[in-house]
């Protein structure tokens, strides 16, 4: 059986989702997670892009033990060379090297002839061989450039050094077949005297991303690239976790399979949704909540009696676990620690694990049954990093004899300064967002606001999702909050999104390059 590579590219091209914007610190523990899911390579950023790109690529090279790291560049030689330092103390470093070879991308965006590109392509692939051991090329928007042309393009590449080819389906454009018939045309005609390994790079405008990967390995790929969760431009990339999962599910049709750790995909799931703020849909495949629910009677009564008459997978397969911990009010801090540990968190540190245990302890008295969930939403929501500045601190209700509600919002800095502002509004979530909007004073306007309950029942934690824009810039930002309480919840993530818009404002936090005045690589 062939074994499938995987290389992730959520911190890349999956940053690109608008609103998502990951801290060096979540980039890192993300890298670990991945790498602890069975990832093959990594596709930590675009070094070149901005400092903070830089160093987030250099800081997971740096910690990754089995993972192969790899960084994206354009067909300039800049931009090879900053992977290049990026990754200069990495166990196993790769680079990514792009550059459009569709008709409308070379006339409208790069501006060159084809025989321009095709100097380029050998030019600096050439220069990254030189650097790096191991290549990867991508034609960008492959699947509407013309075949002869595209077969120029990749045997320019591989002639230059390039070791993978990756096909990158950059718009959502083609479908199954005729992505599996590119890779076999591809396949069948490039010579080499070493070997090449191509691989799909899908994105999801069609809803064809994960049959149009699954095709390609069909067609002969050998590595497949895309993002946890699906998360990416526009409608997203390849979701991987679809894929590792049909590989498994379907060795028959596939004949292939991977490194993946299936019983981390859960776990990887839950930590990228928390960190980019976007929750996993309900009827998501693999790993959403509704994936092993049956409604229906007659399924219901399949399942009781047989779990395969509707369930082709188990939920222990991905990692999701139906029994509750034993944890409980009087839990010690020793049972705690080792709990975290069981989940994966070993690295967390004293300080953090003190702050963790003293939250677990508040939760406890509220809610009977912890479970799994409720232990990773709360490292979740220690570990990520809460933009710096004023941070939510306290709130107060109060109900009007005209229905309107009075929220005062206590908001604290790292000095322990304490300012509050009071708001009235028609309920008591629209009270609270006027007072922290008076307190950052400035225009954002709120496009979409979730909630999730973090487990099943009445007294489920709380997660909520915000997405606000920054009305003087036009950047997107997503924020989330956890708390038992849901006003408390709504008020963490709002304050924590005006805390960017504000960073923002200040000159902090500026807009990627690779988004906004390069060309973007898918």
């Amino acid at each position: 059986m062939r074994k499938i590579e995987f290389l992730d590219t959520s911190l890349r091209d999956g940053e690109q989702t608008p609103g998502v914007n990951f801290s060096i610190n979540e980039k890192v523990m993300i890298a670990k997670q991945l790498e602890k899911w069975g990832i093959s390579a990594i596709e930590s950023g675009f070094p070149a892009a901005s400092p903070d790109s830089f160093e987030a690529v250099k800081l997971i090279a740096e910690t990754l033990t089995k993972t192969a790291v790899t960084g994206l560049a354009r067909a300039v030689k800049s931009d090879i060379d900053a992977v290049s330092k990026a990754l200069k103390n990495a166990k196993f470093p790769q680079i990514h090297v792009f550059i459009a070879t569709s008709p409308i991308h070379m006339a409208y965006k790069l501006k060159k002839t084809p025989d321009e590109v095709l100097a380029s392509i050998t030019e600096h692939v050439s220069y990254a061989r030189s650097l790096f051991d191991i290549v990867e090329f991508s034609p960008e928007d492959a699947t509407r450039s013309e075949k002869p042309f595209l077969l120029k393009a990749v045997q320019a590449a591989v002639d230059a050094g390039a070791t993978y080819i990756n096909i990158p389906d950059t718009v959502g454009f083609t479908t199954p077949t005729e992505y599996y018939e590119t890779f076999k045309f591809l396949i069948e005609n490039i010579v080499s005297d070493r070997e090449i390994i191509f691989s799909p790079h899908c994105h999801d405008d069609l809803g064809m991303a994960t049959a149009n990967t699954l095709a390609a390995i069909k067609g002969g790929a050998g590595r497949v690239e895309g993002t946890i969760n699906g998360i990416g431009e526009r409608a997203g990339n390849v979701a991987l976790e679809e894929v590792a999962v049909a590989l498994q599910i379907r060795q028959d049709y596939y004949q292939a399979t991977s490194d993946i750790v299936l019983n981390e995909t859960f776990a990887t799931s839950e930590l990228v949704s928390r960190f980019s703020g976007i929750p996993v849909p309900k009827n998501k495949a693999v790993i959403g909540g509704n994936a092993f629910a049956h409604e229906s009677g007659i399924h219901q009564d399949g399942v009781l009696k047989n779990p395969e008459t509707y369930e082709i997978i188990t939920p222990e397969l991905v990692g999701v676990k139906k029994n509750s911990l034993p944890l409980g009010k009087l839990s010690g801090r020793h049972a705690f620690n080792e709990k975290i540990n069981e989940l994966g968190f070993a690295e967390v540190s004293e300080d953090t694990r003190q702050s963790l245990f003293a939250k677990f302890k508040t939760l406890a008295d509220k809610k009977h049954d912890i479970t799994d969930a409720d232990i990773r939403a709360l490292v979740a929501g220690t570990t990520v990093e809460n933009p710096k500045g004023f941070q939510f601190d306290t709130l107060f209700i109060t109900s009007n004899q005209d229905g309107t509600q009075t929220v005062t919002i206590s908001m604290k800095n790292e000095g322990e300064e304490v300012i509050d502002t009071v708001a009235t509004g028609s309920g008591s979530i629209e009270a609270a967002f006027n007072a922290i909007d008076t307190f950052f004073n400035h225009t954002v306007k709120l496009d979409s606001y979730n909630i999730t309950a973090v487990t099943d029942g009445i007294d489920a934690q709380a997660e909520v999702h915000v997405t606000v824009e920054n009305i003087d810039t036009g950047t997107i930002f997503n924020a989330n909050g956890l708390d038992f309480d849901v006003l408390r919840a709504s008020a963490i993530a709002y304050s924590n999104a005006n805390t960017l818009v504000q960073r923002e404002n200040a000159g902090i936090i500026t807009k990627k390059i690779s988004e906004k005045a390069t060309p973007t690589y898918n």
